[in-house]
């Protein structure tokens, strides 16, 4: 029987949630998560395969708006619930999935794709690159001390329900957007993500500490508590959800307190910028266990709008020849033009300065990873001397891209 593809029905929904799950092979996500997922969740956007009538397939997308180097919001796709079922697999679902998808986000105008993904090796033949990677830490707080700069010990912790603290919290998140690449606008329904409850096995609690400083709220912490005792004491897990702050001496401080949270001799910690500032703000490194995983997949639908939409650190000149078998619109001679004022990026007839395929594009697109770097891997081919070395320069960005939260 030929595999029939069609658009989700809301009364589908926790049929299509049961496939997912196990498509990921897990456990079954708690209810509130489940609720969480569906709060947000975009019926319109999604595809479903199906054999008969069993659902074999599974692939939706979010309308984001993505943070790109100079400060913009771009009009983003983000993929999410991508499975097929093992019964299915090698049969070409994904490959027709991923084809309706792209098509679908060109015909909407959306000049950008992303995803996180369970298998980075899956998504490069369809154009995503790795464009962002996340710090992961577990902090031996028993032999680790925090750096406090000057006026820290005024900064004042208060511990509050993290439902209440919401609107501020997004009030300082949103304020920070602009400042990194790869930050998500928030939209509907999103700022109830990070609220949903802790997931570790005997945690307690969701918290939430706000930092204050002259009495106004400037940053904060959501956090849970994993308690643990061996022969020698308490031996708790400080579990690090998310933590931002609009000045430095703030976050410090926020690192301090969670440093110092009695019974705890840990801090865990799984997605922070690769650059982030905790890594001078301790005593010891090595005793962070400090280690990086990729973040975000980019992927861009459409080259000239996607290039023209950022800003570059230095003036940049370049002809690229792209290759893009999947999405062959894009294939050919692009010029670009930019500066940190703006860019444009239109079809050329010139002589192309550097070779590349659509997938090392997407991967330097927000400025984290280097396309010399690539191009010493034979991923990039320099056509004309000096080309990737300049084009490299440009397109680097300084803070490092970042997704802050999954989808």
């Amino acid at each position: 029987m030929a595999i029939e593809y069609r658009a989700l029905a809301p009364e589908q929904w926790d049929h299509f949630f049961d496939r997912v799950e196990r498509g990921f092979g897990g456990p079954a996500d708690p209810r509130p998560h489940r609720e969480q997922w569906h709060r947000v969740f975009e019926f319109g956007r999604t595809t479903t395969a199906w054999d008969g009538e069993e659902l074999i397939g599974t692939a939706g997308a979010f309308t984001f708006r993505l943070t790109v180097p100079g400060g913009s919001a771009v009009g983003t796709a983000g993929v999410t619930m991508v499975t097929v079922q093992p019964t299915h697999r090698r049969r070409g679902v994904l490959t027709a999935m991923m084809r309706r998808q792209l098509d679908a986000f060109r015909e909407r105008g959306e000049p950008v794709a992303v995803l996180t993904a369970s298998e980075p090796a899956i998504y490069g033949r369809f154009g995503y690159g790795i464009g962002t990677r996340q710090l992961r830490a577990s902090i031996d707080t028993s032999r680790v001390a925090f750096f406090a700069p000057e006026g820290a010990d005024a900064v004042r912790m208060r511990l509050v329900d993290p439902a209440q603290a919401r609107e501020r919290c997004e009030e300082i998140y949103a304020e920070l957007v602009p400042g990194r690449a790869g930050m998500l606008v928030r939209q509907p329904g999103w700022d109830t993500q990070a609220l949903v409850p802790p997931s570790q096995p005997g945690s307690g609690p969701l918290l939430c500490v706000l930092a204050e400083q002259d009495g106004r709220v400037r940053g904060y912490a959501r956090y849970s508590v994993t308690p643990s005792w061996s022969p020698a004491g308490a031996d708790g897990t400080i579990h690090l959800r998310d933590i931002e702050a609009l000045d430095p001496v703030v976050y410090a401080a926020l690192w301090r307190y969670l440093a110092g949270i009695d019974l705890s001799t840990q801090i865990s910690v799984h997605n922070r910028p690769i650059d982030d500032a905790v890594q001078h703000l301790v005593s010891d490194v090595r005793r962070c266990n400090l280690s990086f995983r990729d973040g975000l997949h980019v992927r861009l639908v459409d080259v000239g709008e996607a290039l023209a939409a950022r800003t570059y650190t230095v003036p940049v000149e370049v002809v690229f020849d792209v290759e893009d078998p999947f999405c062959p619109w894009n294939s050919g001679r692009w010029k670009l033009v930019g500066d940190a004022k703006g860019a444009s990026c239109e079809r050329s007839t010139e002589p192309a300065d550097l070779a590349l395929d659509v997938r090392e594009l997407g991967a330097a697109y927000l400025g984290g990873l280097s396309l010399r770097a690539m191009g010493a891997a034979g991923l990039v081919r320099e056509l004309r001397e000096g080309a990737l070395a300049a084009a490299s320069a440009a397109f680097l960005t300084d803070p490092a891209p970042w997704l802050p939260h999954g989808f």
